[in-house]
């Protein structure tokens, strides 16, 4: 789908490479520039699964000759993603007033925690503390316990990746409709708050509280996770009438009296604990059994490595775990999912890439 669409990607860690990935998974000309003799951060692997399909060239951003070579990269580009702190772009000679001078119509697509501007901007910050301030970690738990949202999945990839690649999908259309580029500033505090609208529409309607436990998405016994009698887990949620009644005809609690006022907040607590205590009576395996195939929405929570082996991975291919576990590329179009390509090795392809850069612009274009 962006065939041509060229990214110069300055590494960093978390959000903004995820975001180039998400791009390469999409057919963007993708080159990350990893810095010449770094290593990466303790823990990550060496050919990280976020740098998939992307081209690697090594530069010090330091040296004359090497941010020359960037800039030239820059005039061939369509977009630049970084996620450094604000004004270190800026310190290096290459913020958006200097990219734009050398490519009026680059799309230059910064991600941080706190915005590039404010009291807090040049703060260090994590997924948690973003998503703590930003109110999308309110939910992330039942009443009386500690707010724990899945790791990065809320703040670093949903409130920030995804929305600086929304940014700058809508930078490439506005850049080719007027010739202008654009800076697209991606902070997790706005996109993760702004993933609350669906929740704050839902308050404007009655059926959301501020207070945690007294909603429908998170105070029923209708609508969360219980323990299986092996230490595995069920997820529970038939929101609408016709689905609760299935689930309830699975369970035998059709005629139950504790269980017929679905929305009638002072029969969720005995209905939760009714609910806990049959769970935890036999293990995982034997409810996603009883549900599956059925309308109940309820089924099994599962690991990554049990995704992977589950029914719907192996209609879809959600999940490959050939020789490390990653997911599919997505959206698919026209049914497909893209194949992921192989994550490089840091500086694999620099001499490819300053060939191309020597290339007049004609011949660089039947080079890509």
């Amino acid at each position: 789908m962006l065939n041509g669409v060229r990214i110069i990607e300055i590494e960093g860690l978390g959000p903004a490479p995820f975001s180039a990935m998400h791009l390469a998974d999409l057919g963007a000309d993708v080159i990350v520039v990893h810095r010449k003799g770094g290593n990466r951060t303790p823990g990550m692997p060496g050919l990280p699964i976020i740098d998939r399909g992307k081209r690697s060239i090594e530069l010090d951003l330091k040296d004359a000759d090497d941010v020359a070579a960037l800039k030239a990269l820059l005039r061939t580009a369509d977009g630049l993603i970084e996620g450094f702190r604000p004004g270190v772009m800026e310190k290096l000679g290459l913020g958006p007033k200097d990219c734009h001078a050398l490519n009026p119509v680059l799309v230059y697509g910064r991600m941080t925690g706190w915005g590039q501007e404010g009291a807090m901007s040049k703060m260090a910050g994590h997924d948690m503390n973003y998503t703590g301030l930003s109110g999308a970690s309110w939910f992330a738990s039942l009443p009386g316990q500690p707010p724990v949202a899945p790791a990065t999945l809320v703040g670093d990839i949903g409130g920030g990746a995804l929305y600086l690649t929304v940014g700058m999908l809508a930078g490439f259309l506005n850049a080719r409709a007027t010739g202008k580029g654009t800076v697209v500033d991606a902070a997790i505090v706005d996109g993760s708050a702004h993933m609350m609208n669906l929740l704050m529409t839902l308050r404007q309607t009655g059926s959301q509280s501020s207070d945690r436990g007294q909603s429908m998405l998170d105070g029923p016994h209708w609508s969360r996770t219980y323990a299986c009698a092996d230490g595995g887990f069920i997820s529970v949620q038939p929101v609408e009438p016709k689905f609760y009644a299935v689930f309830l005809e699975r369970l035998g609690l059709t005629d139950d009296p504790d269980f017929t006022g679905q929305y009638d907040m002072d029969s969720w607590p005995k209905a939760t604990q009714r609910l806990a205590d049959l769970f935890a009576s036999e293990p995982r395996g034997h409810w996603a059994v009883l549900f599956e195939g059925t309308d109940a929405c309820a089924g099994p929570v599962l690991s990554p490595d049990e995704a992977a082996l589950h029914s719907l991975n192996k209609e879809r291919d959600i999940w490959n775990n050939d020789e490390s576990l990653q997911a599919a590329p997505a959206p698919r179009f026209n049914g497909s999912a893209a194949i992921p390509g192989v994550p490089p090795a840091r500086g694999q392809h620099s001499d490819e890439i300053r060939a191309e850069l020597a290339l007049s612009p004609d011949a660089r274009q039947k080079a890509m």
